[in-house]
């Protein structure tokens, strides 16, 4: 009976324990993890960290970027001063050869020397002061300029040398025109006709 007895209590204890939960409240205060605190807390500090360093490459990066301007206009400028140099050693070089040449020949007449020799000074004057503005565009900083604009007054330099020298090769053809024009109008004028 004895053993009876305690089967007794063991099943009603068995059953009394298993309702209890569904009529039993938690009560007290939460329990909180603080290793997840701790973690959290380092994430944020590492990110802080990381985002100050990306803040300090972005500006960086900024940083390269104009340097690299500065560079690609300085490379526009010297690219532009080069071309310039060319145009003008094609100019002087014309104006060597062919003026000579133009003002030696009989077929030119003596009036027609002032007008051509002045008409190419006037082009050689133009140049020269071009040159000069050009030096004092790239020596001087007087005139308070920034790469890109002396970048574009040196593009505009460099297209009126073009032109320059299109005139001038436009004058040394027109007047060797010319010249072959009165050489064949001397030889038919001139001709020995055999009759």
């Amino acid at each position: 009976m004895k053993h009876r007895l305690n089967i007794k209590k063991l099943v009603l204890a068995l059953v009394f324990t298993i309702s209890l939960p569904g009529l039993a409240k938690a009560q007290g205060m939460p329990v909180y993890d603080n290793t997840n605190f701790i973690s959290l807390a380092k994430q944020l500090i590492e990110s802080a960290k990381q985002t100050s360093q990306l803040l300090k490459t972005v500006e960086f990066l900024k940083q390269q970027k104009e340097n690299l301007e500065k560079v690609n206009n300085v490379i526009k400028q010297l690219k532009a001063v080069r071309e310039l140099t060319k145009n003008h050693q094609r100019l002087y070089r014309t104006v060597q050869n062919d003026l000579r040449e133009i003002l030696n020949s009989p077929y030119i007449k003596a009036g027609e020397v002032g007008r051509i020799s002045e008409t190419f000074s006037d082009i050689i004057d133009n140049s020269l002061e071009s040159l000069n503005y050009i030096e004092q565009i790239l020596s001087s900083n007087n005139l308070k300029m920034g790469d890109a604009e002396r970048a574009a007054i040196l593009k505009e330099k460099e297209q009126q040398s073009k032109e320059m020298v299109a005139e001038i090769e436009a004058k040394v053809r027109r007047y060797h025109e010319i010249i072959a024009f009165r050489k064949m109008q001397d030889a038919v004028n001139h001709r020995q006709t055999n009759y």
